[in-house]
């Protein structure tokens, strides 16, 4: 759940409640203007699956408190900051049994029929109404391959642990970082301990009136 200011949730639920949710064909780059469409690459006539990051922080870098917490981000509230537009071009997401657990603890479902792929070895029990869940495990890489076979060609890619397997992987292509202005001194951190450098072309980088700065990274090579 780290990727969603607490805001653009509500927003998100609204809007697939109404219906009014349509999916993009592209891959995207976000900007604070609006939605830059970039070309899906293609090796030997297969798809490569585009993994995405979109995820909020706290200034000092944590996704949650130690508890799991999110009341955090709620000082991002007030400005839509692009998620919405960032969830309608992915084709589905994959999030670990954590995340996917504090997501059903707020009380809603944010993500309409969008296919949500949950990481886990243990059964996850049945989904909230209407929802589209499936739960795999293994490799990031082999979870990929599946996915391609079925077509998937752009994910979203969240939760802390996830996030850190699928970069340590070199399966994650782009990162929406939004940083909240608040310091919350410990929590579970965005990123972990890596085998190699990972380097980072910036995009862009936008602020908000209510103190949130965005930063669009691309993984280079």
């Amino acid at each position: 759940m780290s990727g969603m200011i607490w805001i653009d949730l509500q927003q998100s639920a609204d809007r697939f409640a109404s219906g009014s949710c349509a999916s993009l064909d592209s891959d995207w780059s976000n900007t604070a203007k609006g939605v830059r469409p970039i070309s899906l690459a293609k090796t030997g006539g297969s798809v490569v699956v585009k993994g995405s990051v979109f995820v909020g922080t706290s200034l000092d870098g944590f996704i949650a408190r130690p508890d799991d917490g999110l009341d955090f981000l709620e000082a991002g509230e007030g400005v839509p900051h692009g998620f919405e537009e960032f969830l309608d071009s992915v084709d589905a997401l994959v999030m670990g049994r954590k995340t996917y657990d504090v997501v059903l603890g707020l009380g809603g479902w944010f993500y309409g029929e969008k296919p949500v792929f949950v990481l886990s070895s243990r059964a996850i029990g049945d989904p909230p109404e209407g929802a589209t869940v499936e739960r795999m495990s293994g490799p990031p890489a082999e979870i990929v391959s599946t996915l391609a076979k079925r077509g998937i060609e752009h994910i979203y890619v969240d939760g802390g642990a996830t996030i850190q397997q699928f970069l340590r992987a070199g399966l994650i292509h782009r990162l929406i970082i939004t940083r909240v202005p608040v310091l919350i001194g410990s929590g579970i951190p965005l990123f972990g301990d890596l085998k190699h450098d990972i380097p980072l072309k910036h995009i862009a980088t936008d602020s908000f009136p209510n103190g949130l700065v965005q930063s669009e990274y691309e993984v280079a090579g």
